[in-house]
């Protein structure tokens, strides 16, 4: 088998903008074009247009397509009206963390699966193992779909300008008849489905970066095409082409977890501090359920939370976190970076229950082993930052 990383439809188009790529999930993904800090101020205070082509699309069709993902999935997907989204996550029978994913309902037989580009695969051979006798067909078109993304304040202006025709919105979504009542009325994770660029797509209101966005989903053979016209909107309002390093920069800002990071297969809903996605009280089945709900009774022993320092020194993933002054390490980061909003280092980090019952709270000091030299950190409340609405 070939080890060579995928190519999104896109990457004559990025190496054309002279991206840096790197491999991400098994895909050649553009990691910044020119300054991943230019990038992300392009998002915080304009727009971003990104490629999130790696992402895995499933689409799952049939009279009993909502009591299936019932099953196969912890959330009650079967709740979800035609037009909005959920987020959830597929586990394993023992409770544990496959992937964290969008769906979309479609329709009332109809729903569009996005799980993350590494756990694709793994994604869909579990979704496969959970037919079983539901009247359902399973769709892996991750191969022949695009993805891109429009994130930033001026968001839902280039959105105004790229959409040529409404062809479906569903009432849930608040999506309007009109472009316009479409785009202005679109609720947060809703979607409608529309014309950009002479390309049929669909379009949703939702992101990975704290701030209003938009996702297009359309086949490869129109992704082109609407990159390029997302593209020349988005740079008459300052807006930028964007790529991964900025994206990790904007969703630890607003507090988002990253499977790799904040989640794994080692760690149950409950564990990750996410077990309010599982509907255990809702659903009397589902893969996983009988050890998430023995993990709620248990009770979790750590708790997911922020850390801010100062200087230019920033935490890593796997650096250890001790009491101040202590020498017992008590907890882990997950993620860090210097943040180019807030212009200090912020860190999200599992630290363990006892220590926080023993008085590791909000405001609290912790030290950071960074390199062998332990920096002040302050234990703060999740997100970092949170857009002006």
């Amino acid at each position: 088998m070939s080890t060579e990383p995928k190519q999104t439809a896109l990457h004559l188009v990025h190496e054309k903008l002279g991206a840096r790529f790197t491999d991400f999930g098994g895909w050649d993904m553009p990691l910044k074009y020119e300054s991943e800090l230019e990038e992300h101020r392009a998002v915080r205070e304009a727009v971003g247009v990104f490629d999130l082509s790696h992402m895995g699309e499933v689409r799952v069709t049939g009279t009993q397509a909502a009591e299936y993902l019932n099953e196969a999935f912890i959330s009650n997907i079967a709740a979800v009206k035609v037009g909005k989204a959920k987020y959830s996550m597929i586990c394993t029978e023992e409770g544990t963390i496959i992937d964290d994913l969008i769906t979309y309902r479609l329709a009332e037989q109809e729903f569009l699966v996005i799980p993350n580009a590494g756990n694709a695969d793994a994604v869909f051979a579990a979704m496969e193992q959970r037919v079983d006798n539901f009247e359902v067909e399973l769709d892996n078109q991750s191969a022949q779909t695009s993805m891109i993304a429009v994130q930033g304040p001026k968001a839902a202006e280039v959105m105004l300008k790229v959409v040529e025709n409404v062809t479906d919105a569903p009432e849930a979504s608040g999506a309007g008849e009109t472009v316009a009542e479409a785009i202005e009325g679109l609720g947060y994770y809703a979607a409608f489905q529309g014309i950009v660029a002479g390309q049929p797509c669909i379009i949703a209101r939702t992101g990975y970066t704290g701030e209003d966005g938009f996702e297009i989903i359309v086949n490869n053979d129109g992704a082109e095409l609407v990159w390029a016209k997302a593209m020349d909107e988005a740079g008459q309002l300052g807006g930028k082409p964007c790529g991964l390093a900025c994206r990790d920069t904007l969703r630890l800002e607003a507090g988002m977890p990253l499977y790799g990071n904040e989640l794994s297969l080692e760690l149950t809903p409950v564990a990750a501090g996410l077990g309010v996605l599982a509907a255990t009280k809702s659903k009397e089945s589902f893969v996983g359920r009988d050890a998430i709900v023995a993990a709620k009774e248990k009770g979790t022993q750590q708790v997911l939370v922020g850390l801010e320092g100062e200087g230019r020194r920033a935490a890593r993933g796997g650096y250890e976190v001790f009491t101040a002054e202590g020498e017992q390490a008590i907890g882990t980061v997950t993620s860090g970076a210097l943040s180019p909003t807030l212009g200090h280092p912020i860190a999200m980090a599992y630290i363990s229950t006892e220590a926080q019952e023993n008085g590791v709270a909000e405001g609290s000091t912790v030290e950071v082993d960074i390199r062998g030299k332990r920096y002040p950190y302050t234990v703060v409340k999740l997100p970092f930052y949170s857009r002006k609405k």
